[in-house]
């Protein structure tokens, strides 16, 4: 049964393909019957063929391993609600394409929010479990399946997390999908069509504090009031989670900050990830990185 579905799979991708395939045919077909000497399996047409069918292949079977794990998640929950919550998928890197038409509150913050898009499952999952907002999607590493971390060197590195939050942009991505904004995919180590777990939850806390180090010291030289711009700017997150490196846009310029500290509300406890939206969050600036860098290098300097 499972070899019946694969080779469905694989039937569907080439038809998806035909019309790529069936150029490169013609195409090769017309340069043999004008060439004296016939064209060898070795030839760069056939390559092309043959790469795309292997590339077609590979991603028919890793679409059809995630199709039989959803399915069995969905026929061992025990409620609607459970079955929709949780996907295992594939993941891609968000871009403009995604962005919202002007007036959409999330326009032009594709990377810097938090914002995902997911399939329409996890619609369903939010209606059926009458999830109140905001509506917070955990994204996790899943161990022997993902790919390698890719490793992020230089100052912008983010720490090596295992798992982020977020909120959905859409529920327009494709089943067994999702597509994630650049800063996500970095603090996961993720690459194009790895696989990750994504769920809807609903236990990430209010947040009551937030400690961030900007990247450069520019921005406190550069915004006059940086605190309002903070406030504005993280209305584009729906929460936060400790270890990210996060992106502000201000007058053409793009800022990045460590997410330092996280407290709840009300009792002020440290935690890994809060909720940012529908909250009094106090905000604080640490030192920014490169000040630190520089006081750094001229204290060795001086030793």
């Amino acid at each position: 049964q499972a070899k019946v579905n694969i080779n469905s799979a694989l039937v569907t991708t080439m038809m998806m393909n035909l019309p790529l395939l069936v150029s490169i045919l013609l195409f090769w077909t017309s340069a043999v019957s004008a060439s004296s000497e016939p064209i060898s399996l070795k030839s760069g047409f056939a390559k092309v063929l043959e790469k795309r069918l292997e590339e077609s292949v590979e991603i028919a079977t890793l679409e059809q391993s995630i199709e039989d794990w959803n399915a069995q998640w969905v026929a061992s929950a025990d409620t609607p609600a459970v079955a929709f919550s949780r996907r295992r998928l594939i993941c891609l890197p968000l871009d403009e394409r995604f962005d919202p038409p002007m007036g959409v509150f999330s326009h032009g913050h594709v990377q810097t929010g938090d914002k995902m898009s997911v399939p329409r499952v996890f619609w369903q999952a939010i209606e059926t479990s009458k999830a109140e907002v905001p509506w917070l999607m955990q994204v996790s590493r899943v161990e022997g399946v993902s790919g390698e971390r890719v490793e992020q060197t230089g100052d912008a590195a983010p720490v090596a997390l295992e798992k982020v939050v977020g909120g959905p942009l859409d529920f327009r991505a494709p089943a067994n999908y999702c597509f994630l904004p650049w800063w996500m995919m970095r603090a996961l180590g993720l690459q194009s069509r790895d696989v990750v777990d994504v769920r809807l939850i609903t236990t990430v806390p209010p947040g009551s504090a937030a400690q961030l180090r900007p990247h450069s010291s520019k921005f406190a030289k550069e915004i006059a009031n940086t605190q309002a711009v903070l406030e504005t700017e993280l209305k584009h997150y729906s929460a936060l989670t400790k270890g990210s490196v996060i992106a502000f846009d201000y007058n053409g310029k793009r800022y990045w900050f460590d997410v330092v500290e996280l407290r709840s509300a009300p009792r002020g406890e440290k935690v890994d990830m809060i909720k940012v939206q529908d909250c009094d969050i106090a905000t604080d600036f640490l030192p920014a990185k490169d000040a630190l860098k520089d006081k750094k290098k001229k204290k060795q300097n001086k030793d």
